[in-house]
């Protein structure tokens, strides 16, 4: 069942680099612009609210496939052309940060309003309260769901294929295709996007144990 493995190792090798660099990227870009989509949400300009509010309901009432087929298809028919890596770097990034948003703004709404007042009886201005006093108790809470978040990125990574960058399933069908055997590549696949997400469990639990210590 495994005997291509002998032959095809190095492709998954290399698929899984590559699924791992999209996305590490992707969870980067997206927990970045989250953050910014979260204040711009809470804020107090109408504005940026307004159109954070969009963007997020946007984002989130569409399949991240039809996000990623938009981005590398349709573009290119208004002079934006992208290669397949950035493509799907691009549309995980926005797609995880419309989430990320919502989950950083329940652990903002969370803290207590009073941490709000006392940051600015002290001076600082609503920025630097945000910045100082309310987003790091708020990652704190906010820890569990953005982990979630994260492992589920990594999964729906698996469709960047679709566009033609060299991923783990991107593999997982070369080599099915060139060994007409269709159970053992997929099982290998299967098993090494559950290595990489177990490993990003273990990650997150071990930083709850820090921060609730």
């Amino acid at each position: 069942m495994f005997n291509f493995l002998s032959e095809y190792n190095g492709m998954f090798i290399d698929a899984t680099k590559v699924t791992l660099s999209v996305s590490l990227i992707a969870l980067l870009i997206g927990l970045i612009f989250g953050i910014i989509l979260c204040v711009c949400k809470i804020g107090t300009i109408k504005i940026f609210k307004w159109l954070a509010t969009i963007y997020v309901e946007i984002i989130r009432n569409t399949p991240i496939l039809v996000q990623i087929m938009i981005i590398y298809f349709a573009l290119p028919e208004i002079g934006i052309l992208l290669s397949p890596f950035v493509a799907a770097v691009v549309a995980l990034s926005i797609n995880s940060a419309a989430y990320v948003s919502e989950i950083f703004r329940a652990g903002v709404n969370a803290i207590d309003k009073g941490q709000m007042e006392a940051g600015r009886s002290l001076g600082l201005s609503y920025g630097q309260t945000m910045k100082l006093i309310v987003l790091p108790q708020a990652f704190k809470n906010c820890l569990p769901a953005l982990g979630n978040e994260f492992i589920s990125l990594v999964k729906e990574s698996s469709i960047v294929y679709f566009v033609g960058v060299a991923d783990i399933m991107f593999a997982a069908n070369a080599i099915k295709n060139a060994t007409y055997e269709t159970f053992g590549p997929y099982l290998v696949a299967a098993a090494i996007y559950f290595i990489i997400t177990t490993v990003l469990s273990q990650i997150i639990k071990t930083l709850e144990r820090k921060l609730e210590k």
